[in-house]
């Protein structure tokens, strides 16, 4: 079975926020919620560099390894869920992420800002595949249609990647030798404990 991942290639996002509308228009993520954002590093310097950022589903998981209550998994395609009926909005999974990935509704006390939201890479939940209640909870499952994550979709430059971690890789490879340089891809050694092996 595939892992999947996500790849963005700071050399090719725009700061279109193409990938950020998609992901609230499909999953109609609430006002104060962002699954993604894109974030500019270094702005108006040279070497001005955007990324899309969300949960990167990272191979050993930061914010499953502190979660008092057990409510991340991870599926047979490395899709790093949550189970917001288990969580208790303690926190503790935010300042674990690396990404900044994990986003609660209201900014206030330990287990009072509510259940936390994420990034579902586009799966769902632990609830039915395409149920109502799933959809209610976790927006829409678009894997289990067949379909890869809308954000990297609707992505016009290309720059953010979804799918088989190889596959991704390896055009990602493709790109840095065809034009001769690269600026990394963003996020991969952290969140998989790799990095993309560009020489010919």
């Amino acid at each position: 079975m595939a892992r999947m991942k996500f790849l963005c290639d700071a050399d090719r996002c725009i700061e279109c926020n193409a990938c950020v509308t998609a992901c609230k228009n499909e999953h109609e993520v609430p006002w104060g919620i962002n699954r993604r954002r894109v974030v500019t590093i270094n702005d108006g310097l040279p070497g001005e560099r955007s990324v899309s950022m969300a949960c990167m589903h990272c191979t050993d998981a930061p914010c499953a390894q502190v979660c008092p209550v057990n409510c991340f998994y991870t599926t047979n395609d490395g899709v790093v869920l949550h189970n917001k009926d288990t969580c208790i909005g303690c926190g503790y999974c935010f300042y674990a992420c690396p990404f900044g990935a994990p986003q609660y509704p209201q900014a206030s006390n330990f287990g009072s800002r509510g259940k936390m939201d994420k990034c579902t890479y586009c799966s769902g939940g632990p609830e039915e595949d395409l149920s109502i209640a799933e959809y209610e909870k976790y927006g829409a499952n678009r894997l289990a249609e067949g379909k890869l994550p809308l954000c990297a979709e609707m992505c016009s430059t290309k720059s953010l990647l979804a799918g088989d971690g190889d596959i991704i890789a390896e055009i990602y490879r493709e790109r840095v030798v065809t034009r001769g340089y690269g600026s990394g891809a963003w996020g991969w050694k952290t969140a998989y404990g790799e990095t993309v092996n560009v020489s010919a």
